[in-house]
């Protein structure tokens, strides 16, 4: 009698020894145990997973290690040095698995390659020569874009068994607190700050450089003058207030998502009080955008959170006792003076303007423009560092993307995430739900945040969770 599956072949058969198949004493079939071991392998698997593997140590090191690379002036930069070990990983499991979609971002970082041809050029109404700082801004730029396609590339082609999806969503939840002490240190202790080491190491020439100062000087806020007066708007361990107030309304949604939708009783009590903790400087931050941004998400939440009368609840409990603290009137304050929104209108019209003279390739780098929301006459100089405002493309990435690669950039950065939220929108898993909120966020915070250089890492993490979860659905589907 022939065994089930065996294939006979003609001829004479050579002698094989077979080992002989115990069946267990209990329930479970024997294919569930593998040869020598005890446990099901069901189990052993689970095992596995809990702990990540040696190949998933670069991401590790971005986000658990951040306040470390922060206090060696690499925070932004981080995701650069660690590009290298991860374009080694993935240059030994050739062939490389790309995401759908990912040809746009392929053709952005070509258009911005292309770009530099006119890094030379000065358009009507601006002014600057080409120089060293000019140059420096472009290359980091470029810097960033190639690591951001090496990580996204990194993330995807890495097996579930090497880094789970919760390992991965609960180390961004990590970083998160890491941004609400670092919240907490800029309101409590504003002035702090320090010489890193990378500042050390850097001549003036190129740490003196604004750009390259604010991502290489490690501080605990920003002093501005929103309010009438000198108020601090946190910023570490980022590099400046905005890219605070963007990080965290991305982390806070992946912390949400680890700590709640896959917490236990006691992780998701932690969560309530760290999420309260969060309030006080997610409020001090005067952060306008990270305000909306919030907002949007709860609303998000309550359509699709599964649980809309839940939420609403949450939601409303949340808001009341917000206006009965004495938070509320720290944000009263700050709606009642917009001031930033004449340098905002001023920078974003004159970006406009200026992109429509080279609308294909744009001018690879900001440009500073005459004059300032005031005058025409005044301009940021040598001796007059505050006068004028800030360069152009500085207001949003969208307006980045208009200054430095045209119409064009601009519209494959918005093509490329809005095209996630359509392919991905399907996903009704609780990171599937998450990344499409982060997307949609992406298209709203392009207008008012410049992304570069923690946020975009973050979209793109976030990007990378939702490839990650698509490609389990598509096992799953071929498997069946």
């Amino acid at each position: 009698m022939r065994a089930p599956g065996i294939r006979i072949a003609s001829g004479p058969a050579p002698m094989v020894a077979v080992p002989r198949l115990e069946l267990p004493a209990h329930g479970t079939g024997w294919q569930d145990r593998p040869p020598g071991g005890d446990q099901p392998l069901a189990a052993r698997r689970r095992r596995r997973r809990r702990r990540p593997a040696r190949t998933a140590w670069p991401i590790a090191a971005l986000l658990l290690g951040y306040p470390v690379w922060w206090a060696l002036g690499l925070g932004g930069l981080s995701v650069v040095v660690l590009a290298a070990p991860m374009a080694a990983v993935l240059w030994r499991r050739r062939p490389i698995r790309a995401p759908k979609g990912f040809g746009l971002w392929a053709l952005l970082l070509t258009g911005y390659l292309v770009s530099a041809l006119a890094l030379a050029e000065t358009p009507d109404g601006t002014y600057g020569e080409l120089a060293a700082g000019r140059v420096i801004g472009y290359l980091m730029r470029l810097a960033v874009y190639v690591s951001l396609l090496i990580m996204v590339l990194y993330l995807g082609n890495l097996t579930h068994d090497e880094l789970p999806q919760r390992t991965l969503v609960r180390w961004l939840g990590v970083l998160f607190l890491t941004a609400v002490a670092g919240g907490l240190l800029g309101v409590l202790a504003p002035g702090f700050a320090f010489t890193s080491p990378m500042e050390m190491v850097l001549p003036p020439s190129i740490g003196g450089h604004p750009f390259v100062a604010n991502l290489i000087h490690p501080t605990a806020a920003q002093m501005q003058h929103v309010l009438g007066h000198a108020a601090p708007r946190p910023e570490a361990p980022f590099e400046w207030a905005n890219a605070w107030g963007s990080d965290v309304s991305v982390l806070v949604i992946w912390f949400v998502v680890g700590w709640w939708a896959y917490g236990g009783p006691y992780r998701r009590v932690a969560a309530v009080l760290v999420l309260a903790v969060a309030a006080v400087p997610v409020v001090y931050s005067l952060n306008r955008g990270l305000w909306i941004g919030l907002g949007v998400s709860a609303a998000y939440l309550v359509i699709r959170g599964g649980r809309p009368l839940v939420a609403a609840a949450a939601a409303a409990l949340a808001a009341a006792v917000f206006l009965l603290s004495p938070l509320s009137g720290i944000v009263a304050q700050r709606l009642d003076n917009p001031h930033s929104n004449g340098i905002r209108a001023f920078t974003v019209a004159t970006t406009v303007r200026v992109a429509t003279s080279s609308p294909v390739i744009g001018y690879g780098n900001t440009r500073t423009a005459y004059g300032s929301h005031r005058t025409v006459t005044t301009g940021r100089s040598a001796w007059c560092v505050e006068c004028g405002h800030p360069p152009l493309g500085s207001d949003g990435q969208l307006w980045l993307l208009l200054i430095s690669q045209g119409f064009a950039g601009a519209l494959l950065y918005a093509a490329f995430f809005a095209g996630a939220v359509r392919r991905y929108w399907a996903d009704r898993s609780p990171i599937g739900k998450a990344g499409t909120l982060v997307m949609i966020i992406v298209l709203l915070y392009m207008v008012v945040y410049d992304g570069l250089i923690s946020a975009l890492t973050l979209f793109l993490i976030s990007f990378a969770l939702l490839w990650r979860n698509a490609a389990v659905t598509t096992d799953l589907g071929e498997a069946r």
